[in-house]
């Protein structure tokens, strides 16, 4: 008797509490439909400022959506890059000496007669330039050493007088005609084979 009435109480009170949780359900619908809207201008109105921060997000609205912050670009700057001067090896000019005169005949005081180099024979001409030049000579005697055994020339050193030949048109031989170099630049004519001399002009 007793068990019967405690399993019905159980039965009521289970069925008493479902009731409970529906008819709540129910109410907490009801007030939720007659709500107003809240106002909304189309425009999300962000809760939160946005981080300079890598990874912050910004609440956006009243619904709580969130959207990554943007992480700030660094921007690579182009180096200008100046290429090293380099020193061109540029040769320095030298001055050029221009060339030498004939060297100039020393003044002698030997009482021989004279004569201008543009007066002489071309060929005597053309010998004094090959004994200028250094040669070379027609003949093999050329450049031998004059012995002066006349005396006609200022008295120097042995070896210090050469002889060279002055060509005759037409001649079987050397001819007689010569011109005598001094080691220090004298040059002597003679047409005449050593009988007389004449000191050449420059």
């Amino acid at each position: 008797m007793q068990a019967g009435s405690s399993r019905r109480l159980v039965s009521f009170l289970g069925t008493l509490g479902a009731l409970i949780v529906v008819i709540a359900g129910i109410v907490f619908s009801q007030a939720s439909d007659g709500a107003p809207p809240a106002a909304t201008t189309g425009i999300p109105t962000p809760l939160a400022t946005a981080s300079d921060a890598p990874g912050a997000t910004v609440t956006v609205g009243a619904i709580g959506a969130t959207t990554p912050a943007r992480t700030p670009t660094s921007r690579t700057v182009p180096t200008a890059t100046v290429a090293p001067t380099v020193a061109a090896n540029r040769p320095t000019p030298t001055a050029t000496s221009p060339p030498r005169a004939p060297s100039a005949v020393p003044a002698a005081n030997d009482g021989l007669a004279t004569v201008p180099f543009a007066s002489l024979p071309p060929e005597a001409q053309q010998t004094i330039a090959l004994i200028d030049r250094g040669g070379p000579f027609p003949y093999d005697r050329d450049g031998i050493t004059f012995g002066n055994r006349e005396g006609l020339l200022p008295a120097q050193a042995n070896g210090y007088y050469r002889e060279y030949t002055v060509i005759t048109p037409g001649s079987p031989d050397r001819g007689a005609r010569r011109i005598i170099a001094g080691r220090d630049g004298q040059r002597y004519y003679t047409d005449d084979h050593y009988e007389s001399f004449r000191r050449v002009v420059r």
